[in-house]
């Protein structure tokens, strides 16, 4: 049996992980059915290894508050709070149907669908191995869920932040443009800022450092990306609070 290295994580989905592409890429259903029961399996499996799981989950497959151009720019971002519980509701039908009881909790009152978030309840749910899943991010606008992820995982406890990428981690450059970028093994928070690599939002990143919590970057194009992950096989990009001297692959 393999041993988990983080008993309790915090995993970042984007919506858009969620959704169905087109061949150009674009969003052509806000659903892939399989690839949300594959995410869903991946979770089971790592409550089944004794981890205990938080998940917020992104809203880019059906809303984001920028798409708003025209609109008052907290409105926007209100809608964009309910896209990511739409999301949050799909993963928790995914889940309950494998037998993995996941709860849905939110930071604005939606009594009828989902718990009024609370971080001494999540822990109890947590505790209990019944997957917690985040949804409206931080409750209030201007603020993006990468930043709204940190602020959770450290409500809950979390030993690490798992965030889940269309791509194997951070790199030098954008792989797609530069073919000499490289990926590095670990970098610190400070030197991504620093580089403006942007592989989670400015603020995001400075919480993390501030509170010492690492993220893992890794994808999950892989089979069993998460589980792996959880079990610190995953390769991809360990973003860390410490000084360190940054490393490539």
């Amino acid at each position: 049996m393999i041993d988990i290295k983080y008993k309790r994580a915090f995993l970042k989905l984007s919506g858009e992980a969620l959704a169905l592409k087109g061949e150009d890429g674009s969003v052509k259903e806000i659903f892939d059915d399989k690839v949300i029961d594959d995410i869903a399996e991946d979770i089971r499996a790592c409550t089944e290894l004794g981890a205990e799981i938080g998940i917020m989950i992104g809203a880019g497959n059906i809303w984001r508050g920028r798409m708003g151009k025209n609109l008052d720019h907290a409105k926007a971002d209100h809608m964009g709070m309910l896209a990511t519980t739409i999301n949050c509701l799909r993963m928790q039908d995914a889940l309950q149907k494998m037998g993995c009881d996941a709860v849905v909790m939110t930071t604005v009152t939606m009594d009828g669908f989902t718990e009024v978030f609370s971080h001494e309840k999540a822990k109890e749910y947590l505790k209990a191995k019944r997957p917690v899943i985040f949804g409206c991010g931080a409750g209030i606008p201007f603020i993006s869920t990468d930043t709204a992820g940190v602020i959770k995982a450290l409500e809950i406890g979390a030993e690490i932040i798992l965030m889940a990428k269309n791509i194997d981690g951070v790199y030098t450059a954008d792989p797609n443009v530069d073919k000499d970028a490289k990926r590095f093994r670990i970098i610190s928070y400070k030197e991504c800022l620093d580089r403006e690599l942007k592989a989670t939002d400015a603020s995001a990143s400075a919480i993390a450092q501030e509170n010492k919590i690492d993220t893992l970057v890794f994808s999950l194009k892989e089979h069993d990306a998460v589980k792996r992950a959880v079990c610190g096989l995953a390769e991809g990009t360990l973003i860390t609070a410490e000084h360190v001297a940054s490393e490539l692959y």
